[in-house]
Parts: C-alpha cells; sequence; structure tokens
C-alpha cells in the first residue's frame, strides 16, 4: 500500500513539472508572436492580452507610456483572485505561472519580425498563437483573462464556449479599428479566427466518445472500466453471426481526455476484445466531467 501511495505521489510531481514546463513553453511562444507577428502588422490579439495591448496604444495617442507587459498583470491578478474559489488552485496558480511569464519575457526578450508579408504573419501568427494557448490547456492551466472566464462557464455547462469568446473578441476589435483604422481590425480578426479554431481543434475537453466494447466475458471489462473512469456503462447480451457463440456489448460515454487510457486498460485485460468509437453529437442526462486538477 505505501509503495502505491508513493507512486501516485512520484506522478503527481512528474505531471506538475511538465506542466509547468509546458506553461513556460506556451509563455514564450505569446511573447515570441506578439513581437514577430503582431507587432509589424499591428494586429490585436483577444482575451486581457488584446485589452492590454489596445490601452497601450491608446494610451500612445496622448504620448503615455504604459507597457503591455503591466496591463497583463494589472488585468489578470483580479480574475484570478475571483476564480480562486471556483477553480482548480492548482489551474489558477499554473496560469498566474504563464501570464506573468509572458510580461517578463516581453520585458526581457526582443524579437525580430520573420516575415514581411502581412498575410503570413496573420496566417503563422493566428495558428501559432491558438496552439500556445491550447498548449497551457491541455497542461492543466490557461493563459489567464477570459480563459478563466471560459473554464469556470465551461464547468458549469459542460460545453466549449470559444465561439463566444471569439465574438467578444470581434466587438472589441470593432472598437479597435474605429480608433486605428478597418484594415488593421480586418486582419485581426482573422487573426483571432484562426487561433480559435486552432484551439476548439487541438482542446477538446469537452467533447464526448461512444465506447462499444465487444467481449464474451463482461465481469472484468466492467472492473476496469469503473477503475479507470466515474462514467456508467451498458450491458447488451448478444449472439456472434461468424462465431456462432454468445456475445456482450458494453457501452458507454467518456469524454475525448478518457478514452486512450480506457482502451488500453480495457485491453490489457482482455487482449481479444474489439473496440469500437465514434463521436457523440449531444448527451442528455448525468454526464459526469472529470474537474481539473
Amino acid at each position: 500500500m505505501m509503495h502505491q501511495i508513493r507512486e501516485f505521489e512520484k506522478n503527481r510531481i512528474v505531471h506538475l513539472i511538465v506542466s509547468i514546463l509546458l506553461m513556460i513553453v506556451s509563455a514564450l511562444m505569446q511573447s515570441y508572436i506578439m513581437q514577430v507577428f503582431m507587432d509589424p502588422c499591428n494586429l490585436l490579439s483577444g482575451g486581457f492580452t488584446g485589452i492590454s495591448i489596445l490601452i497601450s496604444r491608446i494610451l500612445g495617442l496622448f504620448q503615455i507610456d504604459f507597457p503591455v507587459s503591466v496591463g497583463i498583470i494589472l488585468l489578470n491578478l483580479p480574475a484570478a483572485i475571483l476564480c480562486y474559489k471556483e477553480l482548480s488552485k492548482r489551474f489558477v496558480y499554473l496560469s498566474c505561472l504563464q501570464f506573468s511569464l509572458v510580461s517578463v519575457f516581453l520585458e526581457l526578450f526582443q524579437f525580430d519580425p520573420f516575415f514581411d508579408d502581412r498575410t503570413l504573419n496573420v496566417l503563422f501568427g493566428g495558428l501559432l498563437w491558438g496552439f500556445s494557448i491550447a498548449m497551457a490547456l491541455r497542461a492543466g492551466g490557461s493563459t489567464g483573462g477570459t480563459d478563466f472566464i471560459a473554464q469556470y462557464v465551461s464547468n458549469k455547462i459542460h460545453k466549449g464556449i470559444w465561439d463566444y469568446i471569439f465574438i467578444g473578441n470581434c466587438i472589441m476589435l470593432v472598437i479597435f479599428g474605429s480608433i486605428f483604422g478597418w484594415v488593421y481590425a480586418g486582419y485581426s480578426i482573422v487573426f483571432q479566427f484562426l487561433s480559435t479554431k486552432a484551439i476548439s481543434s487541438l482542446y477538446q475537453r469537452y467533447k464526448q466518445i461512444t465506447l462499444e466494447i465487444i467481449t464474451k466475458d463482461p465481469e472484468p471489462i466492467i472492473e476496469t472500466f469503473m477503475a479507470t473512469c466515474h462514467h456508467g456503462m451498458s450491458i447488451f447480451e448478444g449472439y456472434g453471426g461468424y462465431s456462432h457463440s454468445k456475445i456482450y456489448v458494453c457501452k458507454a460515454v467518456v469524454s475525448t481526455y478518457e478514452v486512450q487510457d480506457v482502451i488500453y486498460n480495457v485491453r490489457q485485460t482482455d487482449p481479444k476484445v474489439i473496440i469500437n468509437t465514434y463521436h457523440t453529437a449531444n448527451f442528455y442526462g448525468r454526464f459526469y466531467q472529470k474537474p481539473l486538477d
């Protein structure tokens, strides 16, 4: 028993170290994208980072120097404090690490533009920006700001709201365009659209998969499945057309993040099982959503 506890704690420590490294890479990527792809084209990102950039540029019109790095900290800290009790402490800590490092990296590093072409900057910048956010989310944290709000709401309704975040960002970009020019706002909207689609594709915590497991002995499968996740499972008795023997179909709905663990453990229990998976468009009823660590 003590050996299992030590292994569990060891795995948690390793998982935390990997998460911290991913948050560092995510922060470095965002500071790089802001300087290499966004600044040369006068692009505006979404969320609190975008608001920080917008405030900095508006104040710049009045010859007031307001660093974007300072705005990121000032806007994100209140949101982190408000969400501290509602969301996982680990999630909040990792998110604070990410946006704090973005601020630090913006002050420490100066990167030169990579492309002279505005279209290439928008395409590569938007996709990489979405990838950096998805990386932070997959690590168990976020990039702060609207990500706090998105995670809080998504945990309540068990559904991603990134499309709604995109609409909110578009409203901010309309304000940006009316002041600094519609061309820049238009390119920024394309930038945001690409980043939003990248997030939706790479971060699928709230998408669900239906599993159909065919076996001749369902009891070990049931035990393994229940030990892997907290979902229920339905068992149907059937008849094999080729084997002419009794079979059982074990059916359950799980999140995309649980699929691989379930399949691996079930196949370790019974290597002869047949497993079919397909996407579930909607699930109505009680569905267990594993909380953020």
